[in-house]
């Protein structure tokens, strides 16, 4: 099984080509190639599909040719991943699969527009946030109050009084199952200066990582909604580099570094 391995801003992905969706990706093979010590290790998986392929996202195969099969480290499946499609962009061009540096990618969490920027970086149209109210993460015996918000994936954003750094992230924040059956992103954030804020972040199905896209936008829009002006560009700073985040009235944007990095073959089997 031929694959690469990407980051963006140290989010890390394992990319497989199955341009023809002949592969059986299950859940156990997803978890043993993440896995750090016996596997490859990732904070997930991405793999390419033609979308005309997918029968999950057929409709969306006149707009995009490639869908992003994304997988979560423990092997569920996700909405969307905001880093992920970044890398998953970035794999694209350098492979020749698109001649065009605007394009459209299929996910399950809808279609994603992403451009190249002269200097490197991937921006990616993540589409207009939903605001869904407020709820409560538990974090070292500490309940801190956030932001619900509906990126295609969900997301609780809180912002702390207390240091980030301080937090223990080790293990999954409590939240109310209730209003979040089927998991959520928390991202604890402090804001610093104008515009800016730093993040952490334990994503569902990947523990805390170094990065999340999806979550910096919901980081963003929380943020900005402290402010009291729910517009504007954003500097998020994350464990392993800085995002930028642009909401407008209609949309957001996020932008920032991805890079492929290595590309091999897999042994593993199930």
């Amino acid at each position: 099984m031929r694959f690469l391995k990407g980051h963006g801003t140290e989010n890390d992905f394992v990319i497989l080509p199955d341009h023809d969706a002949e592969l059986d990706v299950s859940a156990t093979l997803v978890a043993r190639i993440c896995d750090r010590r016996t596997g490859l290790g990732a904070d997930g998986v991405l793999r390419v599909v033609r979308t005309k392929r997918s029968h999950e996202v057929a409709g969306q195969a006149s707009a995009a040719e490639w869908f992003m099969d994304y997988r979560n480290a423990d092997g569920s499946v996700a909405e969307m991943c905001g880093n992920g499609v970044r890398v998953f962009a970035r794999y694209l061009v350098d492979a020749g699969l698109t001649g065009s540096s605007e394009f459209a990618i299929a996910t399950r969490g809808g279609l994603r527009q992403v451009r190249m920027e002269p200097n490197g970086d991937v921006t990616v149209d993540m589409g207009k946030p939903t605001v869904l109210g407020e709820s409560t993460a538990h974090v070292g015996g500490v309940d801190y109050p956030g932001i619900r918000v509906d990126m295609g994936n969900p997301h609780l954003a809180c912002a702390i009084g207390d240091p980030v750094v301080q937090l223990d992230l080790t293990h999954q924040p409590g939240f109310d199952i209730g209003v979040f059956p089927s998991g959520v992103n928390i991202e604890l954030f402090n804001p610093v200066g104008v515009s800016r804020a730093v993040m952490r972040v334990f994503e569902r199905g990947s523990g805390e990582t170094r990065s999340c896209g999806t979550g910096a936008v919901a980081t963003a829009v929380a943020a900005a909604a402290l402010s009291g002006d729910t517009t504007g560009t954003w500097t998020v700073e994350v464990l392993g580099g800085t995002l930028t985040v642009i909401l407008d009235e209609d949309t957001s944007y996020l932008s920032g570094p991805a890079v492929i990095v290595a590309s091999g073959e897999l042994m593993l089997a199930e």
